[in-house]
């Protein structure tokens, strides 16, 4: 196939085998874990945990990753459609609430095909950068239910800094507006698990307190109350080629945090704070083939 799912349209010739593109990956997915998780937002997690499915390789270039092992280093084992979908069952079987589908946007072409194919009695969650092209997401309509995205900058400079894609704020907004079009306002259960809807998130870059707020108020101003949840995230732990870049090489301080979560709270956005306890490696799950 010629690849053009995610932003940065490479047009890279990937086969079924071997990887290409600015992703690295091969036209067949590649898995690093699939699981069930229980460290997700609440209404995502409940009480039997997400079923998570970790894709490998990225288009983006976050030297903070957390999943570095698997985003850049490209870790993970090659799987067929039918495995793909047998995997998703066995989530399921374990009590899964949602299939929770991560970094999935450069196997948008998979996904939909799997969807087509085998409609999941669960929700579909696309939990993504937030670096998705608003035409890739239409070929989705219908299929996915919930959307996860982050919105890691308004600030193009950051943006090419952090993660090599000074475009990243204009496309991020436009594709979790495209995102809202598709699910509408928020819908739960009577359990209060997610059926339906949009949670941004956000994490705090140490020293990047003003970025929150930029992007706190993109959200507020752009969706009217209670549409879309935010998710303030607290968990960045010095990752990948943090080391690199001094200004983040740390984990956030304390003052940091509550001043995000008071901006938060008086925009009025409704959604999640973490707590400062979750800045540490074992919120990353070990990506050691489980499940696959």
């Amino acid at each position: 196939m010629i690849c053009n799912l995610c932003p940065r349209s490479c047009g890279a010739q990937r086969s079924p085998e071997r990887g290409q593109g600015l992703c690295r990956m091969p036209e067949a997915p590649v898995l690093a874990r699939a699981a069930l998780h229980h460290w997700e937002e609440p209404p995502i997690s409940g009480f039997n945990g997400s079923g998570t499915i970790f894709f490998s390789g990225c288009s983006l270039g976050c030297v903070f990753c957390q999943n570095d092992e698997i985003s850049h280093q490209n870790f993970g084992k090659a799987v067929s459609l039918d495995r793909l979908a047998d995997i998703c069952g066995e989530l399921i079987a374990q009590g899964a609430h949602n299939i929770n589908l991560v970094n999935p946007t450069h196997y948008a072409h998979v996904i939909r095909e799997l969807l087509c194919r085998r409609p999941l009695p669960v929700p579909v969650v696309w939990n993504s950068g937030g670096y998705d092209k608003v035409e890739t997401l239409r070929t989705l309509e219908g299929q996915v239910r919930i959307y996860l995205p982050d919105l890691k900058y308004r600030t193009p400079e950051l943006a090419r800094r952090y993660s090599s894609a000074a475009n990243y704020p204009e496309i991020a907004a436009a594709a979790i507006r495209e995102m809202v079009r598709q699910t509408g306002p928020c819908r739960f259960d009577e359990d209060g698990l997610l059926l339906q809807g949009v949670i941004i998130r956000h994490l705090i870059l140490p020293g990047q307190l003003n970025e929150a707020k930029r992007v706190m108020d993109w959200a507020a101003e752009t969706f009217p109350p209670e549409t879309v949840l935010f998710s303030l995230m607290s968990q960045y732990t010095p990752w990948g080629r943090a080391k690199e870049f001094p200004e983040i090489d740390r984990t956030l301080r304390a003052g940091e945090i509550r001043s995000a979560e008071s901006y938060m709270e008086n925009l009025g956005l409704k959604g999640f704070c973490q707590g400062r306890e979750s800045a540490r490696r074992a919120y990353t799950p070990e990506f050691d083939l489980t499940g696959i």
